[in-house]
């Protein structure tokens, strides 16, 4: 078994927030991250995934299709949006990095299973100080 790790890049925004919380409750639990207004972040995703070597191509995927991939079901329905407002897979979800992580796990398993490999985890960098990493469940 042998592993393949892919990184791609998207800007989004976001906030987190509660509807049921007052405006004051939201800002104590999350703090600036609950800015009406908003705010942004230039993330990293990094996507692993694992297979055997096909012996014709000494490939696991072909990374140009593994690219494909990424950027159909994620890059281009995260970069340059609204989280919370503009992202399918997000609509009714708190907007954190653990639940958008798990989230874009969830899109992209079964397109890398169509491909006979296994995602084995997708690790998302918020800050260059801040990151989660989920290997499904």
């Amino acid at each position: 078994m042998i592993y393949i790790t892919r990184r791609e890049r998207f800007c989004a925004a976001h906030k987190l927030h509660r509807e049921e919380w007052s405006a004051q409750k939201n800002e104590a639990v999350f703090g600036y991250c609950s800015n009406p207004n908003w705010h942004g972040h230039n993330y990293e995703l990094y996507v692993t995934v694992k297979g055997e070597v096909n012996p014709e191509t000494g490939f696991v995927i072909d990374l140009k299709i593994m690219k494909s991939i990424i950027n159909t079901y994620v890059i281009d329905k995260l970069d340059h949006k609204n989280i919370n407002l503009d992202v399918d897979f997000m609509q009714g979800k708190m907007a954190s990095t653990e639940v958008i992580a798990i989230e874009i796990f969830h899109q992209l398993k079964p397109h890398f299973e169509q491909h006979n490999v296994l995602l084995h985890s997708v690790r998302l960098h918020e800050t260059e100080n801040n990151s989660v990493e989920y290997f499904g469940n």
